[in-house]
């Protein structure tokens, strides 16, 4: 007991000695609490300090949402780097105005989708065979059913969808468009029940700005499709009339084709470009052109007749283009001008026992130009052609690039028909034009008019063909003797279009009446005895239109 006393003595003791040590003196608690009531006061400064700050950015927010400007963003989103350039950068961003209502942006990139919905309804003299796109050049003649049998349709293929896509990066402006309707190949059943249309791709092409430089990639209307500025490839930009019929006027020149060009901007007025486009051998759209009866199988499948997508080729089209814009006593004047390159190869036995392969190819040009000028307020003069051999794709399509004619395999010797005759071929190009000119009107600002008149021109190329076996040799090429009546020599049309804008909003999108009337008429190179020398086509078209804003 005595051991377990003396114990808790010690401890009790040790415990009243650490006590008595830790205790302050009244110097040290005096500085503890100076110390303290310092940092309380730099505490409440820091406060003051951060609830200023938070006004003012709850002001520069407010003015973000008045439209003034603001740097409120700028300071909350970005880092390492300087006030003035962060706030210029977000202002920016925040003034640039939508292109549309319906523009969406992700990241610095706008989107704007457009298009619009197209009740159409057709009414043709003739039966062609055709919905909202009219085939000119095989219009029916009075001596057929179809010349003496009408044509009404009701469709909505013609409606059509769009996205435009622009963005910046750095240096770079960039824009890309998407363009599709529903004039695809249709079904042979497509009017039965369910008028299905087939989708269809017109156009999809990225284009890059970079100071003076301008490229673009992509499938385009091509380089040689008249503007009404510039040599921009946007669908607005062109000069291709206000029609409703979904082909494109007789006298026109163009294509929808993939195509790379370069243009260079040398300042706001003048600008030049270059430009290769994919190639097609064309040679008509059908029967037009008769090659040697000795490499006719051979040939068949090396020249388009709208039915060989997969033609061979020896090079793509290549193409150049100057455009000028600006005034012309006080009014706006476009100018332009172009040339083409394009090609045509074949590649066949000679009819000499033994022989190898012999190619061929031959180059073809041609020459655009077009104009277009406000004459006085709201009233357009326009005007364009194209000329040249082997051109006859960019006329809608509607005559032959080349024709095959057939030559002495030997040098010096003779053609005649039979496998030992010694007959090898050459190629031909076709000369051909296209010619437009039209005056648009707006009388008043939801009433538009145009008056259009144009017409293509495709030459004759024939020969006899020596390779067949018969007696008096048949002609043959384009254009000869008892060739078909789709071998036309001329196409022209005449029209009258009309778009009445019925409602428009801003936000909502416009509401318009379209109308087109026209005259159609083309004349064959042969023309049997008691056969009509024409077909003719009168075609109404009547449109309601939605276009989304």
């Amino acid at each position: 007991m005595k051991i377990l006393r003396n114990l808790g003595f010690l401890v009790l003791a040790s415990g009243m000695a650490l006590a008595q040590s830790s205790t302050p003196s009244n110097t040290n608690v005096a500085d503890e609490l100076k110390a303290l009531r310092e940092a309380i006061t730099a505490q409440q400064q820091q406060i003051a300090q951060q609830q200023q700050q938070i006004q003012s950015l709850q002001q520069s927010l407010s003015d973000k949402n008045n439209g003034t400007a603001h740097v409120a963003e700028a300071a909350l989103t970005t880092t390492a780097t300087s006030p003035a350039a962060a706030a210029t950068a977000v202002q920016a961003d925040a003034a640039k105005p939508k292109e549309s209502p319906l523009s969406f942006r992700i990241g610095g990139t706008e989107f704007t989708p457009g298009g619009f919905v197209d009740f159409e309804n057709v009414f043709r003299s003739t039966n062609t065979g055709n919905v909202s796109a009219t085939n000119f050049w095989a219009i029916p003649f009075s001596n057929t059913p179809a010349g003496h049998l009408t044509e009404f349709r009701m469709t909505g293929q013609y409606s059509r969808y769009s996205m435009k896509i622009t963005g910046k990066y750095g240096e770079n402006n960039v824009t890309g468009f998407l363009e599709g309707d529903f004039n695809g190949n249709d079904a042979a059943n497509v009017f039965v029940t369910s008028n299905s249309h087939t989708n269809r791709l017109r156009v999809y092409w990225v284009d890059l700005k970079r100071g003076k430089w301008e490229f673009l990639g992509g499938q385009t209307w091509g380089m040689l499709t008249p503007n009404r500025t510039g040599i921009s490839p946007m669908p607005s930009d062109l000069a291709i009339t206000i029609g409703e019929d979904a082909q494109t006027h007789v006298g026109l020149n163009y294509t929808r084709a993939n195509e790379f060009r370069t243009v260079y901007h040398f300042n706001d007025k003048f600008q030049w470009g270059v430009a290769i486009e994919n190639p097609q051998q064309f040679i008509g759209q059908g029967n037009e052109v008769i090659f040697p009866t000795a490499f006719n199988a051979a040939l068949g499948t090396q020249f388009d007749n709208a039915a060989v997508p997969g033609a061979p080729n020896a090079f793509p089209d290549v193409m150049t283009k100057f455009a000028y814009d600006a005034p012309l006593g006080g009014r706006k004047f476009h100018l332009e001008g172009g040339g083409i390159i394009t090609s045509a190869k074949v590649a066949v036995v000679p009819t000499v026992v033994g022989a190898q392969f012999s190619k061929h190819t031959k180059t073809g040009e041609g020459f655009q130009a077009a104009l277009n000028y406000e004459v006085v307020q709201n009233l357009r003069f326009l005007g364009s052609g194209m000329w040249g051999t082997g051109i006859g794709r960019y006329l809608i399509g509607a005559g032959p690039q080349a024709v095959v004619f057939p030559i002495p395999a030997v040098s010096g010797g003779t053609c005649v028909s039979g496998a030992a005759g010694g007959c090898d071929v050459n190629i031909s190009m076709v000369r051909s034009g296209t010619a437009l000119v039209g005056i648009e009107a707006q009388p008043m600002p939801k009433s538009q008019f145009g008056f259009y008149y144009g017409g293509a021109f495709f030459g004759r190329n024939s020969f006899p063909d020596l390779t067949s076996p018969a007696v008096v040799k048949p002609i043959i090429g384009f254009g000869g003797a008892n060739s078909a009546n789709i071998v036309n020599r001329a196409i022209q049309e005449g029209s009258a279009e009309w778009t009445q804008t019925f409602w428009k909003n801003p936000q909502y999108g416009a509401v318009l009446l379209v109308t087109q009337a026209s005259y159609v008429t083309r004349s064959p190179w042969f023309v049997p005895t008691g056969s009509p020398k024409n077909a003719h086509l009168v075609q109404g078209f009547v449109s309601m239109r939605y276009v989304l804003p």
